[in-house]
């Protein structure tokens, strides 16, 4: 259920410390890892409020961000499109562009346009907006369930995520890469079996994959339209790194400015984000202060689960 002040009106932001919890993410201050309970913040932060027809308002996380993290309004527009959709169409795509920065410190009204309903699919359009002007733009494909052929790509090799490092055991002797991460959303436990790029950064340059286990860090609702957004919301939070990777770069140690682009994402098959998934990215290209970067999502059993494509703007800054 979503949080309400006495007015009635939506209010995550209400000084009450037990509802802002979840989605403010800063583990530190609450004793650490969180798990469940940023998981449900999570959930109450896709949790959108009805204020018209068509129209939802959400919120962002009271975290020290000077912009709102792009998979977070990604996610939110995803849930907004579902929510004008049949139960029993499934999302199986989406295309999407930041157009302008967050504001974090307001809500965001999410806008949307029923394009077409037709006999197999459905597609909407929505746009978010904040101080009158539009910040990100998605349209949206849902689809009945039907058979048709199937084959997919193998999955790469990978160590169990088990056996993997947390990603505070990662940053642990990095203070760098520890003032960068506390300030990302952490609902989700990430296993790099590739050295992230802090880690890259001493020895330079590396083609290849980079492939990172994650999976929620507690129990998600049943509700498919709510894991597709969680993946959403996840897949924008480690797909550049593969850029990075190829230069040797790395937030906090190199003077670089990111932002995400546009995003894309293809759903293929079903799948619970609460559930470790392979996500394996690898950059084809970067030029004109833009990296590509390409992704694809596996099951533990080896199911390719969805696929992502993001062009991300990368500014080396010359001092």
């Amino acid at each position: 259920m979503t949080p309400e002040s006495p007015t009635g009106r939506l209010s995550r932001h209400s000084g009450n410390e037990a509802e802002d919890l979840g989605t403010d993410y800063d583990a530190d201050e609450h004793g650490g890892e969180l798990g469940q309970v940023v998981v449900d913040g999570l959930v109450r932060l896709l949790d959108l409020e009805k204020i018209e027809e068509d129209i939802f308002r959400g919120v962002s996380p009271k975290a020290r961000w000077q912009r709102v993290f792009g998979g977070q309004v990604a996610g939110q527009a995803l849930i907004a499109a579902g929510r004008t959709v049949p139960p029993d169409r499934q999302v199986h795509s989406l295309h999407s562009y930041f157009i302008r920065p967050g504001d974090p410190a307001i809500p965001i009204i999410y806008e949307v346009d029923r394009v077409r309903d037709g006999r197999s699919f459905t597609t909407r359009r929505v746009v978010a907006v904040q101080h009158g002007k539009p910040i990100f733009s998605l349209s949206a494909s849902f689809q009945l369930d039907q058979p048709g052929l199937d084959h997919q790509s193998d999955m790469p090799d990978a160590p169990p995520p088990e056996s993997l490092p947390t990603l505070e055991q990662r940053y642990a002797d990095s203070p760098e890469a520890a003032t960068f991460f506390k300030m990302l959303p952490r609902p989700m436990d990430l296993r790099y079996v590739d050295d992230p790029p802090w880690q890259q950064h001493a020895n330079g340059p590396r083609d290849g994959l980079t492939r990172v286990w994650m999976r929620a860090n507690g129990r998600l609702p049943d509700d498919p339209l709510m894991h597709v957004c969680v993946l959403t919301f996840a897949s924008d939070m480690t797909l550049l790194d593969s850029v990075l990777v190829r230069h040797g770069l790395a937030p906090g140690l190199d003077q670089i400015s990111m932002a995400s682009l546009d995003h894309a994402m293809w759903f293929q098959r079903p799948f619970r984000a609460d559930e470790w998934m392979l996500y394996v990215s690898q950059s084809p290209s970067a030029s004109g202060s833009r990296g590509l970067a390409t992704g694809r999502f596996y099951s533990q059993d080896g199911r390719h689960l969805a696929s992502v494509v993001q062009e991300g703007m990368i500014r080396v800054i010359q001092r």
